[in-house]
Formats: structure tokens, C-alpha cells, sequence
């Protein structure tokens, strides 16, 4: 039957940044479709994640690792390491966005974002890869962004990054996909979070991104559960190297 395809029961997944947001619902969708989750984030409070996916009937494990320090996430990985003999999936969500004109654009404020959203994914996915090449399977999802297709405004590291991510959808995949890994992304469009709050509560910019938008509206982090869920199960096993948009029309606009 064609829904068994999406099951997940006895699969382990890692995803970063899943205290809330996006990574939140990430984790939640994962679990009620059967998966054990490891969540992992900086400040490494996961009240309401470790509620929900226990909610659904599977076990959660938090950790707590700061993805701008190389040392924290290489301790992070060998933790898991020595505490899992499997992970199944890998959803690579975890990220950061600092605000500032190019101008303005500091130093610190671009090793940042570049740090956390581009070279941190590729160590991660990297040494988990390893593993699951030598079982001839995996699942790896990486966070894009409708920056990885337009540049934005005051925010040249994340569309720096999430260009970045783009290339290395496809150039993981192109190694790998013979090896049993699919490696794919999704590109959330307007999503309401935390990061773009700015954005929803500015009357202006609210209004301009809405009459974008053929849906009419911002996206919930609900709206991406099915896509991931899609993208981890057996459903998606000939699909390699894409990029699925969620974003209500925009990047057709």
C-alpha cells in the first residue's frame, strides 16, 4: 500500500534546531510518522519537543551543541556516535540569519552565519554520511531557502549560505546517490518564526511579501511536516540532488 512507503517505524533521526520552529515541526512530523528523534540545538532546552514526540509514542534524546564552534560540534558528533549504533536520517535544520545593511556587514556578523548554516551542515552530514555509506543507506535533508534562488535584502551571509546549501545538495548527491544516500532540500518560503518576526510585524514589508504570495498568506511550520516526512520515507528513494519549494507560489511569482 502506498502510505506504508511513508512510514518511518524503527528509523532514528537527528534534527538540528528542533526546540522550536521549523525544526520543532520537523521533529513532531518525523515522530508521528514513526521515527525515533535526536534533537540537537544551541541552548539545548527541548521542553516541547521532547513532549510532543513522546506524545506521539517515540523516543526523544536532546543535546545541546553550538554549531559556530568547531570543537562543540565535533563533541557532538562523537557523542552520538558512541550513543547510537544507527542513525537513519539526517535533517540538517539548525541556522542562524543576522540582520545589517552590506555596509555594515561585519566580519563577525558573516563568520557567524557561514559557521552555522554552511560549514557546520557539511562536517555533520559529512561524518554521519560515513556511516551511512557503509550500510548502503540514509536519508539527508538539508534547509534551503528562497535565498538560495534571490539574494534578499541585509542579509548577504544567510543568502550566502543558503546559495551554499544548494550546491551542496547537488554535490552530495552527485557522490552519493549511488551509494544508497538521497540527499535533497526543502526551501521554506515566509514561514512564521522567530526569525522572521521582523518581518511579519513591519506594516510595510508585511504587506509587500503577502502581495507576493498567490496563497495570501504566511506559511506555518505545519505546512512543511508532509513535505519532510515525504523526503525521509522509502516514497522518495528515486529522488536525489532536488530542491522541493514550500512556499506558497512565491518562487513562481
Amino acid at each position: 500500500m502506498i502510505l506504508d512507503k511513508f512510514k518511518l517505524d524503527g528509523k532514528t533521526a537527528i534534527v538540528t534546531g528542533s526546540d522550536k520552529g521549523i525544526g520543532l515541526a520537523y521533529a513532531v512530523a518525523l515522530a508521528e510518522a514513526g521515527a525515533d528523534i535526536i534533537g540537537v540545538s544551541s541552548k539545548g532546552d527541548f521542553s516541547s519537543t521532547d513532549n510532543l514526540v513522546k506524545k506521539a509514542g517515540k523516543n526523544f534524546t536532546g543535546y545541546k551543541s553550538d554549531f559556530s564552534n568547531r570543537e562543540s560540534l565535533y563533541g557532538f558528533i562523537k557523542k552520538i556516535k558512541n550513543d547510537f549504533s544507527q542513525i537513519d536520517i539526517l535533517v540538517n535544520n539548525a541556522g542562524t540569519i543576522l540582520r545589517n545593511p552590506i555596509s555594515d556587514h561585519s566580519d563577525k556578523y558573516w563568520d557567524k552565519v557561514i559557521e552555522v548554516n554552511l560549514s557546520a551542515q557539511f562536517i555533520l552530514t559529512r561524518e554521519i554520511g560515513k556511516d551511512m555509506i557503509k550500510r548502503g543507506k540514509g536519508k539527508i535533508i538539508f534547509v534551503a531557502s528562497l535565498l538560495s534562488f534571490q539574494g534578499g535584502i541585509f542579509v548577504p551571509g544567510y543568502a550566502a549560505s543558503k546559495g551554499g546549501i544548494k550546491q551542496l545538495v547537488m554535490a552530495f548527491s552527485n557522490e552519493w546517490a549511488s551509494k544508497g544516500i538521497n540527499i535533497n532540500a526543502i526551501a521554506p518560503g515566509y514561514i512564521e518564526t522567530d526569525n522572521t518576526k521582523s518581518l511579519s510585524e513591519d506594516p510595510l514589508r508585511n504587506k509587500s511579501i503577502l502581495d507576493r504570495i498567490p496563497a495570501g498568506r504566511w506559511g506555518l511550520p505545519e505546512d512543511l511536516m508532509g513535505t519532510v516526512v515525504f523526503l525521509c520515507s522509502s516514497a522518495s528513494d528515486y529522488l536525489n540532488g532536488s530542491i522541493i519549494t514550500v512556499d506558497g507560489g512565491w518562487i513562481g511569482r
